[in-house]
């Protein structure tokens, strides 16, 4: 049986998804339903992505009884509001990131998903990429020795954007980008919690961080650094140091296609797109779609790549940076 997905709302993300799910075989995943506010949108991105079915809202795509999960690509202040909607449907979901706004947001989802026995991840989708799994091998096997260092960077000029500028769109560097350099320091230090944050930046005048640069000491004098902007271009790598030797992400840390261990390079190409994509690379977000589909053959609630614990580690940490740079959201009152 295929795993029938719901797509909720009609943006750039979703049809990147949409295109994703179409490099997966038809008999494991097929798209179902899209629903927007507007019906005129469900419907041309229906049309465009040839789905049966489309929804002016999204409480008529939580009604619909053939949807096994739902991928959620509304923007950041939404989730909570549009999880909640789902997770109380009884619908399995797959939430872009940031999972919420902040980690009060991130438990009450949490906490509806237990309490309606759904499943429910955060797409975390770089987590799921062939690379990172070679990273998590790699580091289980000990290849590098003891880590010591992570290092991560990734800033691009998004100022033009209104939703990465515009605090009531959740707007900031840390929550849009950051967000990938913290993960991937939980993920190489194993979801431990740092005994330390640091952290420093630029805001807008919108009152949202344009860029931000974070040390972060872990247990053991291990460190990490990571800086993220929405002002400039950096090189978007990142590394890991050990004691026998490194591992490097070359440019696009998040979306990797390419892996140097102590100096030797493997590629991970990615499969080609049907339609022009919004977004680099996001054919990659195929590995976090088979990641929900396994769980739910397993029937499991979470996923233990990117499970609860590791959202609310995140959100937890965002908070923390956001305090020390002075980001407020109305969120937070």
């Amino acid at each position: 049986m295929a795993t029938r997905w719901g797509i909720c709302s009609a943006g750039r993300i979703s049809h990147d998804f949409t295109v994703a799910l179409k490099s997966l075989p038809a008999e494991d995943h097929q798209v179902v339903a899209v629903a927007a506010r507007k019906l005129d949108d469900a419907q041309e991105f229906a049309k465009k992505h040839s789905i049966s079915r489309a929804y002016g809202s999204y409480e008529e795509l939580a009604r619909d009884p053939d949807i096994d999960v739902v991928y959620v690509g509304v923007i950041h202040p939404y989730h909570l509001s549009t999880c909640l909607l789902f997770t109380n449907a009884k619908k399995n979901v797959l939430c872009e990131k940031p999972l919420a706004m902040n980690a009060k947001e991130v438990q009450e989802i949490l906490a509806s998903a237990k309490r309606n026995n759904v499943f429910l991840m955060e797409a975390v989708w770089t987590r799921f990429f062939p690379s990172s799994v070679e990273i998590r091998g790699l580091l289980a096997q000990g290849k590098v020795g003891e880590v010591k260092m992570v290092r991560s960077e990734f800033g691009a000029p998004l100022k033009h954007i209104a939703r990465s500028v515009q605090k009531e769109l959740g707007g900031g560097a840390v929550l849009d980008l950051g967000i990938y350099c913290l993960q991937f320091i939980a993920m190489v230090y194993n979801g431990e919690k740092p005994e330390c944050i640091q952290a420093t930046g630029v805001c807008l005048e919108t009152g949202v961080d344009e860029t931000v640069v974070v040390t972060l000491k872990f247990s053991k004098n291990r460190i990490a650094v990571f800086t993220c902007s929405s002002g400039l271009q950096l090189p978007n790598d990142a590394i890991i140091v050990g004691t026998k030797g490194t591992i490097r992400v070359p440019s696009n840390m998040w979306c990797p296609t390419s892996l140097v261990v102590n100096g030797k390079e493997t590629q991970y190409p990615l499969p080609e797109p049907y339609l022009p994509l919004n977004f680099l690379n996001s054919t990659g977000m195929r590995y976090e779609a088979e990641e929900v589909r396994q769980c739910l053959l397993k029937g499991l609630k979470e996923s233990a790549v990117m499970s609860h614990s590791d959202s609310l580690l995140l959100a937890e940490m965002e908070d923390e940076i956001r305090r020390q740079v002075g980001v407020v959201y109305s969120q937070d009152c």
